[in-house]
């Protein structure tokens, strides 16, 4: 018992430091009165073609009540709301359709947080405010008992890659094909919707040494793939290219679609992402202790 209440102080300290560093003050939002600044943070980070809401007060309100999470992180100097996170409890006896690495099935069922929404105004950019609220999150997580968090994500991103691998430990062995389908929102929309499944085990040794720091992106010039470990190239920067090519980021979209799911049928994890902005990929028997770059 000593070593859990060590571990839920660490993960605290861990998630404060992270809020100091960002100048934020991560808070949860209980009520319909505060919960209007996460909706507003929804809407400008996700502007709607038609000018409709993200999020509905009312449903916001029903996932919170239900035992959900949502937090704002507000500036310390101002006050004003900078990002905003949402997330639904969830249940699964299949782990593995999830999202689960090989290594980390266990008996159902499992308890797990589902992020579904978490954005930064574009104007607290390169703060690390995504960073502090999803270490808040950790500790809520284990706080409440909850092993798993889960949330999909843009392959294409590659800052998002990089939070989600190397700040946080993730692991990502499912991807979906369009799996939201037509995105009504300026940033998504006529692009397909595919995304990979962020897996966090919050109390694990990767998270852990990730909340310190010690997960590196890997010199990618050191690795060769062959047939334990594979390499998946990312774009700088795909939202540009949408909008300034976009003829060349469908090509991007097709050509790590196809290298994902291949690797993944073949029973490969990315457990590490590299300076280049790639993907590494190991054998889900070999993606289990965190890698710690050079």
């Amino acid at each position: 018992m000593r070593g859990v209440v060590a571990g839920f102080e660490i993960a605290r300290r861990q998630a404060q430091a992270a809020a100091d560093r960002a100048r934020v003050i991560v808070t949860e939002l209980s009520d319909a009165r505060t919960q209007v600044d996460a909706m507003a943070i929804f809407d400008e980070v996700w502007p709607s073609v038609d000018g409709s809401t993200q999020v509905r007060p009312n449903l916001l309100r029903a996932i919170v009540h239900a035992g959900g999470y949502c937090v704002a992180a507000y500036d310390r100097a101002s006050g004003e709301p900078m990002g905003a996170t949402l997330a639904l409890l969830g249940q699964t006896t299949r782990p593995e359709e999830l999202g689960a690495p090989e290594p980390t099935q266990v008996a159902g069922p499992v308890m797990f947080l589902h992020s579904h929404m978490a954005g930064v105004r574009n104007s607290a950019r390169n703060r690390h405010i995504g960073t502090a609220m999803k270490l808040h999150q950790r500790w809520w997580a284990l706080r409440h008992d909850i092993g798993v968090v889960t949330w999909t994500f843009d392959p294409l991103v590659r800052r998002n890659a990089h939070l989600n691998v190397c700040k946080l430990g993730v692991q990502v062995a499912k991807y979906h094909v369009n799996f939201y389908g037509e995105m009504g929102d300026a940033i998504n929309t006529g692009d397909p919707s595919d995304r990979i499944v962020a897996w966090w085990q919050v109390g694990s040794q990767r998270a852990e040494a990730a909340a310190a720091g010690a997960i590196k992106p890997i010199n990618e010039k050191l690795i060769t793939s062959g047939d334990d470990v594979r390499l998946v190239p990312t774009p700088v920067d795909i939202v540009q290219l949408r909008a300034s090519d976009p003829g060349q980021a469908q090509h991007w979209r097709e050509r790590v679609r196809e290298l994902l799911l291949a690797a993944f049928d073949e029973g490969f994890v990315i457990d590490g992402f590299t300076d280049e902005g790639s993907y590494v990929l190991h054998r889900a028997a070999q993606a289990i202790s965190p890698r710690v770059g050079p």
